[in-house]
């Protein structure tokens, strides 16, 4: 088997084990290839999502349930988009938001590449709508003469 057949197949088992993962919960996991031949390194990049507990300077910090908190650095390079992958600031980013994180793990940091921020759905009760009511009140005073 060829370096290329077990790149392709690394690939392969990375992109099927992204495939089987749950639509909420974090991943922590990367596959790093190594050729022998020029000794370059290949990582792929994965994903975590949850919600954001923490959004400090180089670090985020992202929560999902029943799972302990992960710490990603992020960079002037790493990318803020919505659910259809409209830039958006990074100011937009704030604790308690729902977000996916691709990153890299690059020696012993977990490096976001891109912060996908998904939009929130309020379960409140819809608000009535106001009704302003206008009274008009006609006070008719007589003095005692006829």
């Amino acid at each position: 088997m060829n370096l290329s057949s077990r790149l392709l197949g690394a690939a392969c088992a990375a992109a099927l084990s992204l495939a089987a993962l749950p639509a909420s919960g974090q991943t922590s996991s990367s596959t790093t290839v190594t050729d022998p031949a020029t000794g370059t390194s290949t990582t792929t990049t994965t994903l975590s999502t949850g919600l954001v507990s923490d959004f400090s300077p180089d670090v985020i910090t992202v929560r999902s349930e029943g799972a302990a908190p992960i710490r990603y650095s992020y960079t002037k390079t790493t990318e803020y988009v919505d659910d259809a992958g409209v830039p958006v600031s990074m100011s937009v980013v704030k604790s308690g938001l729902p977000v996916t994180v691709y990153y890299a793990k690059e020696g012993d940091r977990m490096v976001a590449r891109r912060v996908v921020v998904r939009r929130t759905t309020s379960t409140t009760a819809p608000v009535a709508p106001v009704v302003e009511k206008e009274t008009t009140t006609t006070t008719t005073t007589t003095t005692g003469g006829r």
